[in-house]
């Protein structure tokens, strides 16, 4: 019996099986039977930053510095008067016995509704608005401190000045006229103080000396 033949065919089999390991080899394919996806959760997904919301704006401070106007009263001690004008947050003041002790002031009226104004030889005045029409505070004048509660004032009342010369002297003359028609004030001649002459709160007029001056609505 002839055994060559199965003989061959196991040969040429192996000859085929080497080669086909060969040609894989080769063209660096693996023998599977099916190619493999990759897993949908491994794609890359673009990046998304959380949206960032911007912070409000903080809220304006608010504002209680005093209305504008005249302020007018007495010294709680009722030895002097006090009157303090307010314009585009300025503030002047005007301290008054109505004899010998004066000053003037002036500063600025902070957002808070507080007032720091300051004048010649150190005088010094602070104050603080309480509600609208009301201003409280302490003025220090030379040697003196003043503490003290002037009121909004109205048409009648208010703060005047003047300034001029009569018969070669210097005139300078400081009122105020207080809410029941009161007028306290100081007129200095060449630097000396002396009581000052009513005023016509309407018109402003006054008679110095025999001649007839203005005095003026004082404002910042």
């Amino acid at each position: 019996m002839n055994r060559s033949g199965p003989l061959l065919t196991l040969l040429a089999g192996l000859l085929v099986g080497l080669f086909m390991l060969s040609l894989n080899a080769t063209t660096g394919e693996k023998p599977t039977s099916a190619s493999v996806k990759p897993s949908p959760s491994t794609k890359a997904s673009p990046s998304t930053a959380p949206a960032q919301t911007s912070a409000p704006p903080s809220p304006s401070p608010s504002r209680t510095a005093a209305p504008e106007g005249v302020y007018t009263g007495r010294t709680d001690d009722d030895s002097s008067a006090v009157a303090i004008t307010v314009r585009d947050d300025k503030a002047i003041a005007y301290v008054c016995d109505g004899h010998n002790i004066e000053s003037w002031l002036q500063g600025d009226v902070k957002d808070d509704g507080s007032l720091r104004l300051t004048g010649k030889g150190g005088a010094s005045l602070d104050g603080k608005v309480k509600g609208t029409k009301e201003i409280r505070g302490t003025a220090t004048v030379g040697s003196g401190s003043y503490a003290f509660t002037i009121g909004k004032a109205k048409k009648s009342s208010g703060l005047y000045r003047a300034n001029s010369t009569v018969a070669g002297a210097k005139i300078e003359g400081g009122w105020i006229v207080l809410p029941d028609g009161e007028q306290v004030g100081i007129l200095k001649r060449d630097g000396k103080p002396s009581p000052a002459p009513t005023i016509d709160p309407e018109t402003g007029a006054v008679t110095v000396d025999g001649q007839q001056l203005t005095a003026r609505p004082v404002t910042p």
